[in-house]
């Protein structure tokens, strides 16, 4: 019985790193990676009160406010707008659930989870897929971000930006795929005095079919570790005086993985360009300020790309 019990177990560990049935999470999970970790942490609204949404007005009333909130989404939201969310705050996808059309901002707020959440398609007008801008203390994981590649560039905004001084971020385990823009880090050339602080993990992410921006950094220091980079016009872009530290990453169909312009750097070690080379000056930022584990850069890909995105189960 005990080898039998041992056999099912192996099986669904199996099965879970492949992608095939989901990984369980619990909605008071508080951020264990990156910059997320520092200055007390990031908790979001674990311990607080639990909602589940099914409709735009109700998704929009629930995550304002400061108080500690557990925001669950399920099934479909549809819209053409973006919705400011609150500090202290955890939002969460069920498996299936989807934004369509409508973004999620994190604007002058802090401590703010976003796990397992699906956004697609929001139009320039409305805003970006994910917005923090001026925010502290926020760990994105599991997010899956995307629209189309059918119209210009600027028919959608980015998938996921972070802007305007923003410390303490961590993405994680999540999907940015088929869209014009990827995520901007840093809001211009000329913000330097505001964006320079700006502190951002991105770690076990699958980058594909995208333009640009995969991520494009200004300014601030940048963790960038395990992801996986496939068939993207553009590559890592450290900008404006930005200090990346880039380990153990994959790239396929890049000619650029890691370049610099207007004085950009990267420390880059442990990294599979595809054939490509990285061409960026190396910087002075050289160990991150916390624990992390990387994993071996022949087992990055298989693991990110059977674990990212939608995938757990709350």
């Amino acid at each position: 019985m005990k080898f039998f019990a041992s056999i099912v177990a192996f099986a669904a560990i199996q099965l879970a790193s492949a992608g095939i049935i989901e990984k369980r999470a619990s909605v008071n999970d508080v951020a264990t990676v990156g910059y997320a970790t520092l200055n007390g942490g990031t908790t979001g609204g674990s311990g607080g009160t639990q909602t589940t949404v099914t409709t735009l007005a109700a998704l929009t009333s629930a995550v304002t406010g400061d108080a500690k909130k557990i925001v669950i989404i399920s099934g479909t939201i549809t819209g053409n707008t973006v919705v400011r969310v609150g500090s202290n705050t955890s939002i969460l996808g069920r498996p299936g659930s989807s934004l369509n059309g409508v973004g999620l901002r994190v604007l002058e707020e802090s401590n703010v989870i976003i796990r397992n959440v699906k956004i697609s398609k929001v139009l320039a007008e409305a805003g970006d897929a994910l917005g923090i801008q001026s925010a502290h203390q926020v760990w994105i994981d599991h997010a899956d971000l995307s629209s189309d590649r059918d119209h210009d560039k600027d028919f959608y905004d980015g998938l996921l930006d972070i802007t305007h001084g923003c410390t303490g971020v961590t993405v994680t385990n999540s999907k940015l795929y088929t869209h014009w823009k990827g995520s901007l880090v840093g809001h211009s050339d000329s913000n330097g005095s505001e964006d320079t602080p700006i502190t951002v993990t991105y770690a076990n992410n699958w980058w594909f079919n995208l333009n640009s921006r995969t991520p494009s950094f200004r300014f601030g220091h940048g963790h960038i570790f395990n992801n996986v980079f496939d068939d993207n016009n553009d590559g890592i872009n450290t900008r404006d005086g930005a200090q990346l530290l880039v380990e153990n990453n994959v790239w396929t169909g890049t000619d650029k993985p890691i370049y610099q312009t207007d004085g950009g750097f990267a420390v880059a070690r442990g990294n599979d360009f595809g054939g490509a080379a990285n061409s960026a000056p190396v910087g002075t930022f050289t160990n991150a300020p916390y624990s992390y584990s990387l994993l071996a850069v022949g087992s990055v890909r298989s693991s990110v790309t059977s674990s990212a995105g939608q995938t757990l189960t709350f």
